[in-house]
């Protein structure tokens, strides 16, 4: 409770519009009461916010941009200005939302202003005190979280990870996407609406793309392949459609003008051309250097034969005439790429240059590592890959498509999930979709008489027996129909090796990322560990053999790193031309460090001395 300061006699309340104080009035609690009627006869702007502070005196009028506002309806006595007589009204279409507002039986608050309120849930629950009603129960949540099933019945940190997840889906995201040339595409070849559904969902008409497909889910562990959030998926439901996904992925160049009047080229590269990449790289290319549709390409097969001008504009041959070299800059798939080219787009860019898109499709079936999560936050990856004859079965020879470990459950505190697993299966018996709105939807009793009347056991729970022995399990395991989606971490689009590669110029060491072939990073900390071990030649190994490993010249008496000069076919130190050097083994980065410092005006010296 807020604790009333003690108002002095003829005190003032102090007006302040936008905080900024324009005024005083005797009885700022009845003016406030007064602009609140008047905004609901529409006498007001609805957007207009009016806050009274009981502990300051002070009446704030808020008309200002930025404020979250939300709808609520208003009560009066204990009692709804959204009479029944209204609602027929709304029914018959004679009324609208915003008659509504414009009637003063909505109305919108501000944070400030809901101070002054007491709100109530549900209109049963309505007394005197009550100021407003919600407009639904499940208006308490946002957008993204009254999509979510039950969202009431699990913690607060698991909603938002649901949340996160429910954006990183792959379903339909959009209904043109034959058409579109997105730089990256994911479409599910057979997206499904959830049993278990919202009123949000609905009125969002989500249905029309939705991500994800409802699964016969089973509760066990299986063979310690589902531990640690694993999940053991059925390799005959994925033969069969399961969570199957397409990735288009767009390429595109274009022939781009140079200061000298000089444009690129799009043709097909012949062998004259400077960094002609060998006849196996043009296979796919038609005679105008473009790819053909259809065509199954990998590696670094070009998609689009291009031509640039020399960079210099002169360059004289051996004979002394003038002789223009083309250059090879082609559009090539990046490597660890592959697929079939879907179609390709010519075009004209912005500048009025001719522009090519090659749009590029790949399967994406699911495999061990890729990512499935419900509608819950339980977000887990393949861990195995099941044949349908070895997984466990019902009486009635029902086979789960997902095994998840029940360990999942109980510290996560996702109840919600159950309940969508219960809600799912008394849906798919009763051909009937559930509504897992939230403080509104259907409740537990419900499923259980469902389940009960269609002769199963009214708790979702089975008798299973083994596949692999055909041996009865001696536990009854808990299962039914969950919504799950499959999330944008491919395994396939993340795994990364190398043994060779490039190397940066500056430094010598291997390039990083995935997409420039680079090598895995061997940190302080692994370096650490491996001081720990002992292991002193594997750290040598990954720290220098296959880094930046280099031989450099030393001079005996200056101490400075010396060269060999072609000249005179012998090596000498630059600075004292002494010709004693020896060779010493250093890292390259050792190397530019003493050239860096050396650019301080500091000499640095490496002082030899016999080994052993």
């Amino acid at each position: 409770m807020v604790k009333r300061r003690r108002r002095l006699p003829g005190e003032k309340t102090a007006i302040f519009l936008n905080g900024r104080l324009v005024g005083y009035h005797p009885d700022g609690k009845s003016l406030s009461n007064r602009l609140r009627e008047r905004r609901r006869m529409n006498e007001l702007s609805s957007q207009v916010n009016i806050y009274y502070s009981h502990k300051l005196n002070e009446l704030h009028i808020l008309t200002d941009k930025g404020r979250v506002r939300r709808p609520y309806i208003v009560v009066e006595n204990g009692k709804s200005r959204l009479t029944p007589e209204v609602l027929a009204r709304i029914k018959s279409n004679e009324l609208n939302w915003n008659h509504l507002v414009k009637m003063g039986i909505i109305e919108y608050l501000d944070a400030q202003e809901e101070e002054n309120t007491l709100i109530c849930i549900k209109e049963e629950d309505l007394t005197p005190e009550h100021t407003h009603l919600e407009v639904d129960a499940s208006n308490l949540f946002g957008v993204v979280a009254g999509v979510l099933p039950y969202p009431e019945h699990n913690s607060g940190p698991r909603i938002t990870m649901a949340c996160a997840m429910a954006k990183q889906s792959l379903g339909i995201y959009s209904t043109n996407f034959s058409h579109r040339y997105d730089t990256r595409g994911y479409i599910m070849y057979y997206p499904q609406e959830p049993l278990v559904q919202t009123s949000i969902y609905k009125a969002l008409k989500l249905r029309e793309k939705s991500a994800g497909q409802n699964c016969v889910v089973a509760l066990t562990s299986y063979h310690g392949y589902n531990m640690a959030d694993a999940i053991v998926v059925n390799r005959s439901s994925i033969d069969r459609g399961l969570h199957r996904i397409c990735m288009f992925k767009t390429y595109e160049t274009e022939e781009r003008m140079y200061p000298g009047g000089q444009k690129d080229k799009i043709e097909l590269p012949t062998p004259e051309v400077v960094g002609y990449r060998g006849e196996e790289s043009y296979k796919h290319l038609a005679e105008d250097g473009i790819i053909m549709p259809e065509s199954e390409v990998e590696g670094k097969y070009v998609l689009v034969g291009k031509t640039s001008p020399p960079r210099f504009l002169e360059e004289i041959s051996v004979f002394g005439a003038v002789e223009e070299k083309k250059r090879e800059s082609s559009l090539s798939l990046k490597t660890g790429d592959k697929g079939k080219v879907d179609s390709v787009l010519i075009t004209e860019g912005p500048g009025g240059n001719r522009m090519v898109k090659v749009r590029v499709r790949s399967i994406k079936t699911p495999e061990i590592g890729d990512k499935l999560a419900s509608r819950h936050g339980q977000k887990g990856v393949i861990g195995l890959l099941v044949p349908h004859e070895d997984m466990p079965f019902t009486a009635s020879g029902i086979v789960p498509d997902l095994i998840v470990n029940p360990h999942a459950i109980p510290s996560r505190m996702t109840a919600g999930h159950l309940l969508e697993t219960l809600g799912g299966k008394a849906g798919a018996l009763s051909g009937l979709l559930m509504d897992g709105s939230g403080f509104s939807g259907n409740t537990e009793d419900e499923f259980r008489a469902i389940l009960k009347k269609a002769g199963f056991n009214e708790y979702g729970e089975e008798v299973m027996y083994d596949g692999l022995t055909g041996k009865e399990i001696k536990t009854k395991l808990f299962i039914g129909n969950v919504y799950y989606q499959r999330l944008h971490h491919l395994v396939s689009n993340k795994m990364h090796v190398r043994s060779r590669g490039p190397v940066q110029l500056l430094t010598h060491q291997p390039t990083e990322g995935r997409a420039r072939e680079g090598g895995l990073r061997f940190g302080e900390m692994e370096r650490d560990c491996l001081i720990g071990y002992g292991a002193s030649m594997l750290i040598k190994e990954r720290l220098l053999e296959e880094s930046d490993k280099t031989i450099q010249l030393v001079c005996t008496e200056c101490g400075s790193i010396a060269t060999h000069d072609y000249a005179r076919n012998k090596d000498i130190c630059p600075i004292c031309e002494n010709e004693n050097v020896e060779p010493v083994e250093m890292s390259y980065a050792f190397k530019l460090l003493l050239d860096e410092i050396k650019s301080l005006y500091i000499f640095p010296r490496m002082m030899l001395k016999e080994k052993g």
